[in-house]
């Protein structure tokens, strides 16, 4: 992108200009206002590209270019039936979790039956353990039948304690595939959401960027949304310049569409990252003026006001010769010293006054 210094001159009128007719002329005293040349784009606020988040053809499309959208409503349905079956099979996998965690489950039914029994046997061992100790203090039974009794209650014992840890076990096994499953049906729920492209923001739709019938991919760009009324200027400054400008500098800005038309602006950001696609950097331009033209995408122009220069001593600028050399009256070619330059005009720091007479150089 080529980027110029652009100058608004007052001042006072010249002595001659160098022209075919008159030669002679003198370097006079101007008032200068410095500004960098900007192209850009008119931008709606808030805008963002509606994409695809699920792979399908557009089954549903429910809206048009003008079109004035509210949050949330849905844009668009892809036909996606990976999502369609698989939030179908979560859901059916929910229902066994859910009936694995009942009091009616197979499985708990079973651990909780053989926990019964355990508990059953140690409560038999322990009475025959009992009645056992009594006859072996009346030397009615023998030692070793007395020490049986007790080995029997202590396995009973070791058996209920093996039956409560499976019955725990099966039922923390119900428990945990319940919240996986639950977990899993809710992301089924949220790709299957994905179906229905909706509308992240309120706005107007700016550009419809696939048709009914269209396969799309997911990242794929549906549509184009962005404030109803409200626009800004988004400029490209050329890395030499970006330098120059300043949040709060005024801006004028003329739309490609009529150029005989001004609006004042104002730089309210500049981008923080450069722009290798463009090779440039960007800037935000707020409109100070009404804008009576809002169609995004509108291409324009801008000058960014970024300093003022009073009394500055000037020559026009096509007595500037290759190498920044006037020729000057009785000395012959000069070499100066230039600031400013613009279309017509040329600020000279050092090398002639306001007393020097300049001949136009025909070489």
């Amino acid at each position: 992108m080529n980027v110029s210094i652009i100058t608004i001159i007052t001042g006072f009128a010249l002595i001659s200009s160098c022209n075919d007719n008159q030669k002679d002329v003198r370097p006079v005293r101007k008032n200068f206002t410095e500004t960098v040349f900007a192209s850009g784009v008119l931008v709606p606020d808030n805008q963002y590209e509606l994409t695809a988040q699920s792979e399908g053809y557009l089954i549903k499309l429910n809206f048009n270019e003008g079109d004035t959208v509210q949050t949330g409503s849905i844009m668009a349905v892809i036909d996606n039936k990976q999502n369609d079956y698989n939030a179908l099979s979560a859901d059916t996998l929910l229902s066994i979790a859910s009936f694995n965690v009942s009091s009616g489950a197979p499985a708990l039914k079973q651990a909780e039956a053989n926990l019964g029994l355990a508990k059953e046997k140690v409560k038999q061992d322990e009475v025959l353990a009992e009645r056992y100790k009594k006859l072996f203090e009346n030397n009615s039974i023998s030692k070793l039948e007395f020490e049986n009794a007790h080995l029997a209650l202590e396995s009973s014992r070791a058996g209920l304690k093996s039956m409560q840890e499976n019955y725990n076990l099966v039922k923390q096994q119900a428990d945990q595939q319940l919240i996986i499953q639950k977990a899993q049906t809710g992301i089924s729920s949220f790709l299957l959401g994905m179906n229905e492209v909706k509308a992240v923001v309120g706005g107007k739709v700016y550009k419809k960027f696939k048709q009914l019938g269209d396969y799309v991919h997911r990242g794929d760009i549906i549509a184009e949304l962005g404030n109803t009324g409200s626009f800004y200027a988004k400029l490209s400054v050329d890395e030499a310049s970006i330098s120059k400008i300043k949040v709060s500098q005024q801006v004028v800005l003329q739309l490609n569409t009529d150029k005989e038309k001004k609006y004042d602006a104002t730089i309210t950001e500049i981008y923080p990252a450069f722009d290798e696609q463009s090779q440039s950097f960007y800037c935000k331009a707020r409109f100070t003026d009404d804008l009576d033209f809002t169609i995004s995408g509108t291409q324009l122009q801008a000058n960014i006001i970024i300093g003022n220069k009073e009394n500055v001593l000037a020559i026009p600028r096509d007595c500037l010769g290759y190498g920044n050399k006037v020729l000057v009256k009785s000395k012959g070619k000069v070499t100066v010293t230039t600031g400013f330059v613009s279309s017509d005009w040329v600020e000279i720091l050092n090398g002639v006054d306001e007393n020097s007479i300049i001949i136009k150089d025909k070489e």
